[in-house]
């Protein structure tokens, strides 16, 4: 199980729910900073860390042989945005996607859940990140009660198979829970109030999600549980301090990207022949 106190093992193994233990949101504190507990030498770390990223990233976009998808799920003000800026708005866009995943439209609510998913997930070379995701349909449906409870745990093992026939297909997956306090979400929210630039991201269904909040925590506690697999394994970020939030999504992904068998494809013969012309 997760346990935000240990530093054994490699650095994303602290943050990893273990696939088959009985994971406990609440035994995480989102205001601890494992890892790293220095702003200033993280901030100065993930510059570091975002140079190694473009050039994996340049890595993975010429070799066109695989592909990393970046799952993000939080509670509202969770730092989805503020994750995808930082860690990888540096990146070349070539290579990069963000998907957000709003409300089904009549069109996806006519196919299966995971249909508008898999016509999102990233060719091979890019790097593709969900802003929510299809674990929206285990979120969401579970605590408004949209769908029969059974129909939900069965969404468990289909979300378990569909991401490991991708991970079969060339498809790196790696899935982050940015996890904030309540009382973090309440300082946000009131940020969103207080500074005009803010203000449209102020939304009044949030404080309806609000009073659910605990209906949230068991639900991402047995989401979480349920689906973290060896081939798609689940982060749990502290993220109540955002500059430890950044360096901790930075420095997983990197380690993952440089796991990776990747090269630059071999170049066509005879360029040392070649003489330019003025």
């Amino acid at each position: 199980m997760f346990d935000s106190s240990s530093h054994a093992g490699s650095f994303p193994e602290q943050f990893r729910v273990k696939p088959g233990s009985s994971f406990r949101m609440d035994r995480i504190d989102p205001s601890a900073t494992p890892g790293i507990d220095d702003k200033d030498r993280a901030r100065e770390e993930l510059a570091g860390l975002t140079k190694r990223l473009i050039h994996r990233q340049q890595l993975l976009y010429a070799d066109n042989r695989q592909a990393l998808l970046v799952v993000l799920q939080a509670m509202d003000t969770g730092g989805k945005d503020g994750t995808i800026r930082k860690v990888f708005g540096p990146l070349n866009p070539q290579g990069v996607r963000v998907c957000s995943f709003k409300s089904p439209s009549s069109e996806e609510l006519a196919h299966d859940f995971l249909w508008r998913i898999h016509a999102n997930v990233p060719r091979k070379g890019m790097i593709r990140i969900f802003n929510r995701s299809h674990y929206e349909d285990v979120l969401v449906v579970r605590v408004h009660n949209l769908v029969p409870t059974e129909e939900v745990e069965l969404r468990y093992s289909q979300i378990n198979e569909f991401e490991h026939y991708l991970s079969q297909n060339g498809i790196t997956i790696l899935k982050f829970c940015l996890h904030i306090g309540k009382d973090e979400q309440k300082r946000r929210l009131e940020s969103r109030l207080e500074r005009p630039e803010k203000n449209w991201k102020f939304s009044s269904a949030d404080l309806a999600e609000r009073q659910h909040w605990g209906e949230y925590q068991l639900a991402y506690q047995k989401a979480l549980g349920a689906c973290s697999t060896p081939w798609a394994p689940w982060h749990v970020i502290p993220s109540d301090h955002k500059w430890h939030r950044d360096y901790c999504v930075a420095r997983i992904v990197l380690e993952k990207l440089e796991s990776m068998d990747l090269k630059f494809p071999d170049p066509q013969p005879g360029l040392d022949q070649i003489i330019i012309g003025d």
